[in-house]
């Protein structure tokens, strides 16, 4: 009896890790086609003792998948090297949006609800009146983009300086495509059942069950008692792949980096992974956690159906540019800016690395540029140089910053994150529906499916573990 992770990023990492607890008498496989492991997470440290992250760089210690994240770093012997942003520093309370020309910084409290601030024309609670007010919408097949959605139940400035800005922030996508149920499934279903979101919520506060007392794990005692907003580590987000990578090998898992797979055969019984060197791989069950774009041409050949499906699923490439100067430049302390998309800029937002995780007498910035807006402004024969002179022009308008970086590191990142389009729930049923109807060996995990977000793909990883 063996298994076949397929794929070395942050999701098939997981799975080996989840796989070979659950089986370690098994023979567990993890094929990677580069020659790394960890995926788009990396993280960099320069000479100067500082680091670069080329994606993800923080992660949110908040519900059910952020307390199964806790519960892996626990597991992992990671506690020591977290570094949580706690819920009252600038970092976590100043989150600031680019519109109509100038920086605008986000309400931070309850009492700035109830206060009229730019950009947004009155106070937020009255768009949040207009849920009160709005009517229910039938939903043709049961989707539609998040900023239709927010458009008629909390207004146009909603969508558009908040929602919209947001969506960039998380997946470089457009919230006019983005279904709405990738980031307010609840709330969409709440409107749909109760004709509004606040008539849903009353409703659930009167039906609820009585409440069972969580139990904690260490690190969530820890996160609540401290406050964390986010979190990371001493030496960067790849402490988490690096430390699962570890593991996995002392536990026997077999790692095979520089794996070209040409076809992929998935029978009732069996799997056989057909390398280009030749040789087969056989197993009685196969993860796959890369992304359905590259998991589709393997399977065509034999299951046409499932291939389409896989690459009817949408993905965005970015531009991330790392900055460095060896100077304080801010002039307000924050968590970062995002880009209204209505302001046609190439930047999708900046974060402050040296508010986050300070460093001293320094300032370190990541731009994030492209997303769903990639090919209105970039290319295959786009430069290293040319993305930088972008960000620098950038940052002297819209931060002031007119120095040239000390250091810095473009990586542009082709295909590297999927967009969940409306629809993309429906897809997902259907291919769950063809793996269960033709009773495959064969569990689909990471960011394609169930998630986008660092928590998300561990714990999709750990639900298709559980599965087998």
């Amino acid at each position: 009896m063996s298994k076949v992770v397929l794929g070395g990023g942050l999701s098939g990492l997981s799975a080996a890790y989840y796989a070979i607890n659950k089986f370690p008498n098994q023979v567990i496989t993890l094929l990677e086609k580069s020659d790394r492991l960890g995926g788009w997470l990396k993280s960099t440290r320069q000479d100067d003792g500082s680091i670069f992250e080329q994606s993800a760089r923080t992660i949110r210690p908040s519900g059910e998948a952020g307390a199964n994240t806790l519960q892996l770093l626990n597991e992992l012997g990671l506690n020591h090297e977290i570094v949580p942003i706690l819920k009252n520093s600038p970092a976590a309370l100043n989150r600031m949006i680019y519109v109509n020309g100038k920086l605008h910084l986000l309400p931070n409290s309850l009492g700035s609800l109830f206060k009229k601030q730019e950009p947004f024309s009155k106070p937020l609670y009255r768009y949040f009146l207009n849920d009160v007010f709005a009517t229910k919408k039938k939903i043709v097949d049961n989707d539609e983009s998040l900023y239709s959605f927010v458009d008629r139940r909390f207004g146009t400035e909603i969508a558009d300086y908040l929602i919209s800005p947001m969506v960039c922030g998380i997946c470089g996508g457009n919230a006019k495509e983005i279904s709405v149920k990738f980031l307010m499934k609840s709330i969409f279903e709440k409107e749909q059942e109760y004709g509004s979101v606040t008539r849903g919520i009353i409703a659930d506060f009167f039906n609820k069950k009585e409440k069972v007392t969580p139990v904690y794990t260490q690190l969530e005692q820890r996160a609540n008692t401290e406050k964390w907003s986010v979190y990371s580590f001493k030496n960067g987000i790849e402490t988490l792949p690096n430390a699962l990578r570890k593991e996995v090998s002392s536990k026997g898992v077999k790692i095979d980096l520089n794996q070209d797979i040409q076809e992929i055969e998935v029978h009732k019984k069996s799997i056989l992974v057909n390398k280009a060197d030749g040789t087969v791989l056989l197993a009685n069950h196969l993860i796959s956690c890369i992304p359905a774009l590259s998991l589709a041409p393997l399977l065509k050949k034999q299951h046409p159906y499932l291939s389409k499906m896989l690459s009817s699923f949408e993905t965005a490439s970015m531009c991330v540019v790392n900055l460095k100067y060896n100077k304080k430049l801010l002039q307000q302390e924050g968590f970062g800016f995002l880009v209204a998309p209505k302001e046609n800029l190439p930047l999708l937002g900046v974060i402050y690395d040296s508010c986050c995780f300070p460093y001293e007498d320094s300032t370190i910035l990541t731009a994030m540029l492209g997303g769903f807006k990639f090919n209105t402004y970039f290319n295959e024969k786009t430069t290293a140089e040319e993305v930088l002179s972008i960000v620098t022009k950038n940052l002297e308008k819209i931060l002031n910053i007119s120095d040239q970086p000390d250091n810095f590191k473009v990586s542009i990142l082709n295909q590297c994150i999927p967009q969940y389009t409306v629809g993309h729930s429906k897809k997902i049923g259907l291919i769950e529906d063809y793996l269960r109807d033709n009773d495959l060996p064969l569990s689909l995990c990471g960011a394609s499916y169930y998630g986008v977000g660092v928590n998300d793909v561990i714990l999709s990883a750990k639900k298709a573990v559980d599965g087998l």
